[in-house]
């Protein structure tokens, strides 16, 4: 199990880093592939630290912050976009989390 903050690290990696793949690739579902294991590494620490129900509200955020993502990249831009929802996603985790 990872601690709080490494966890809340993880996951702003996870967004970021699918995203890259994604765009140095060319291929979408690759990066959708990073995205999802990092999401599982995830959740699993969430549920080991924090319980079941904090895992399932803080791995909906991290689906929220990817779907998010998109409308907001259209508004401010890309990377922007991406640097946004994983930052909000890491201070979520750092929050919600226990320990």
């Amino acid at each position: 199990m990872l601690n709080r903050t490494a966890t809340s690290a993880l996951a702003a990696a996870g967004l970021v880093g699918g995203y890259a793949v994604a765009r140095q690739t060319g291929n979408r579902q690759l990066g959708g592939a990073v995205l999802a294991a990092v999401g599982g590494v995830c959740t699993y620490s969430w549920a080991q630290s924090s319980g079941a129900g904090r895992a399932a509200a803080l791995l909906g955020t991290y689906v929220a912050a990817f779907g998010g993502s998109h409308p907001l990249a259209k508004k401010i831009g890309a990377w922007q976009s991406v640097g946004v929802v994983a930052a909000g996603t890491a201070v979520a985790s750092q929050v919600l989390s226990k320990s």
